[in-house]
């Protein structure tokens, strides 16, 4: 999970106080992300994701978290009439005791433990209140207050939760209440606010509001709101606010979500002024216009200065600005690939660096893998597309396949398909660019199906049937990874 890691680097510079890492329980793949991120953040405080009410859940999570600084859990279980009927299918009682329980449990090996009530604001008030004292009693640290499905307003209903149950919870002063909202009726940001006002001391979102269904509360939106109206709200976060963008554009890039053009705060046209006389009023004062200023959350605050004389050091230098650390041998790759680029290209842009850096960045090398050589398309209106391909295989040996396809890239996928036994799966696949100009890179990204298992591969370069093949075989080489580390964890577990 390098993606995983890279991402919770970039949080912990954005200053995020709690990253939620994964759900341990769930699978290996998610054990050694939680176990690897615990490890690697320093300065804030990684909980070992979702674990149910249940030991099982909260053993795994313990063993993937407790190299951890300051260990933590966020356990849940619903407490909506709906959930529990048809869901848990247990009664209120039933569900008190298994929540108590489970807190008792986790207090035994965490110092922090967060409790949740999905489904919180569909939640009988009064019940609320009920269990929450069994659980802030049983030693539950922080309360967090979801609202699972994006059906409440601000104020007057969400809002006035907080403040109700901050009235009413017996030890409500001594731990923290927590906001998580979702964005079905768009109202996420405008909810998060009004439990802030009305005592909540966490918030729970994602960057790029990415998440279940219409998504998250986007944590930039809230950092900037609460910066740029602390007249009215008085709230200090410990957010860096230059690294939002950086953030945003890294989250995007290595979750394949693409962030819309008119996104608050980090869509590609949040400080773009079409109109004449939006133009005009830039032109003579920014502020006629822009409530936030472009550099406030890193937007184009470093120069464009490399070119194909760049030398090794200013390259090394640009990467540690943008918030990598390669290892000599990783940043060697970069370079290398930067050269080649700067050789074909007359601009390279941030977005060209953000690109070859980050594929390097998150490049496992323990493990052997496919390694393309060379790859061809004969293609004409009137013939069937073939791709042939030469690729050195994780045994060492150089293999030649062939085959056609309906199209280029179809015959493409159908050439290395060869390479492994049984059918892979393409699920999704998109070649986007990356930049401006007829001279621009194109990022393939792909998402296919192997054993059972969905991986990603990602790949860029100038000619977009080469990042297409690139992309395809680094899915199944991050398979081949998986499947290692899967290997390990079993043999470690047992």
């Amino acid at each position: 999970q390098p993606e995983k890691i890279e991402i919770a680097k970039q949080l912990e510079r954005l200053g995020v106080t709690i990253i939620e890492a994964g759900f341990p329980a769930s699978s290996p793949g998610d054990f050694d992300a939680v176990h690897r991120i615990a490890g690697t953040v320093k300065n804030s405080i990684v909980t070992g994701g979702l674990a149910r009410c249940i030991q099982k859940d909260i053993d795994a999570t313990w063993e993937a978290i407790k190299v951890a600084q300051q260990p933590h859990i966020h356990i849940f279980l619903a407490t909506s009439p709906i959930h529990m009927e048809y869901k848990l299918k247990k009664s209120p009682e039933q569900v008190v005791e298994q929540a108590v329980e489970a807190v008792k449990y986790a207090k035994k090996f965490f110092p922090l433990v967060q409790w949740s009530a999905e489904d919180a604001f569909r939640s009988d008030r009064e019940f609320l209140v009920r269990i929450m004292n069994e659980v802030v009693a049983a030693g539950a640290t922080t309360i967090n207050v979801p609202d699972t499905v994006g059906y409440a307003s601000p104020p007057q209903e969400y809002g006035a939760l907080f403040k109700f149950l901050l009235e009413n919870v017996k030890g409500a002063d001594n731990v923290k209440f927590s906001a998580h909202c979702h964005d079905d009726l768009g109202m996420a940001t405008a909810n998060t606010i009004a439990a802030i006002e009305n005592g909540a001391a966490q918030v729970e979102g994602t960057i790029n509001g990415i998440g279940e269904r219409a998504g998250n509360v986007a944590l930039e939106e809230i950092a900037v709101a609460l910066h740029i109206r602390k007249d009215i709200y008085q709230v200090q976060t410990g957010i860096q606010l230059q690294e939002i963008k950086r953030t945003s554009q890294l989250v995007s890039k290595l979750t394949n979500v693409v962030i819309q053009p008119n996104k608050a705060i980090v869509g590609r046209n949040a400080f773009a002024h079409e109109s004449g006389i939006h133009q005009d009023g830039v032109l003579k004062n920014p502020e006629t216009y822009e409530i936030i200023s472009p550099a406030l959350i890193g937007e184009g605050e470093i120069p464009l200065v490399l070119g194909k004389h760049s030398g090794r050091a200013a390259f090394r230098d640009r990467a540690e600005t943008m918030g990598f650390h390669l290892s000599d041998e990783k940043l060697n790759k970069a370079f290398v690939e930067f050269k080649k680029l700067a050789d074909r290209k007359k601009e390279i842009t941030e977005e060209d660096l953000l690109t070859l850096l980050t594929e390097q960045q998150i490049q496992v090398e323990d493990v052997p893998l496919f390694d393309l050589k060379m790859v061809q398309v004969q293609y004409g209106t009137e013939n069937i597309p073939t791709a042939t391909a030469i690729v050195l295989t994780p045994e060492g040996l150089e293999k030649t396949v062939v085959a056609t396809g309906s199209g280029s890239v179809e015959a493409i996928f159908n050439t290395l398909e060869q390479l492994v036994p049984g059918a892979v799966h393409v699920i999704d696949y998109r070649v986007t660019s990356v930049g401006k100009g007829r001279d621009a890179l194109g990022e393939a990204v792909i998402n296919i199906r192997y054993d059972e298992v969905s991986t990603t591969g990602r790949n860029s370069s100038q000619d977009v049937l080469e990042a297409s093949a690139k992309a395809y075989l680094n899915a199944i080489n991050r398979h081949l990874i998986q499947a290692s580390f899967a290997h390990i964890l079993y043999r470690l577990l047992r």
